[in-house]
């Protein structure tokens, strides 16, 4: 985990996303586990993006190729830290074995979630729309920045 000097708010925007396989995060709902990204075990945390303009830019780029419906969790620090899960805002970070276009976040920092997602973390809950090409087009209720 990064030194207690990183950045542990996002003022200008103030909610965590982090998108999910529908049948992981239904998975999650059934059986009261903490849902953990397929990841985790080599970023080390679960990834967000608290910027709406990014979300489907981050979607694009790292999950186009995986098949099937997404949600995008809506939750802040402050739910997060409810359930005893730390979130700390820092640079772009690779998710799994795919980069991180470094350029695409202009130093913008990302909330790394260091934990796994409880559902008592989550405020909202949207569905993600994906076009025929698995190209994620739009995330019904949330607005880009």
């Amino acid at each position: 985990m990064s030194d207690s000097n990183q950045q542990t708010t996002n003022d200008e925007h103030p909610f965590v996303f982090h998108m999910v396989e529908a049948k992981h995060w239904g998975r999650t709902l059934t059986t009261g586990d903490i849902y953990y990204p397929p990841t985790y075990e080599t970023d080390g945390f679960t990834h967000g993006t608290s910027n709406p303009a990014k979300l489907l830019t981050v979607a694009n780029h790292f999950y186009s190729g995986i098949d099937g419906d997404w949600y995008c969790l809506q939750m802040t620090v402050e739910s997060l830290a409810a359930t005893g899960v730390q979130t700390i805002y820092e640079a772009a970070a690779a998710v799994g074995a795919t980069a991180s276009k470094n350029e695409a976040a202009s130093g913008e920092l990302f909330p790394h979630i260091y934990g796994g997602i409880a559902a008592a973390a989550v405020t909202n809950t949207y569905p993600i729309t994906r076009d025929e090409f698995g190209g994620f087009r739009s995330i019904d209720g949330i607005s880009p920045a």
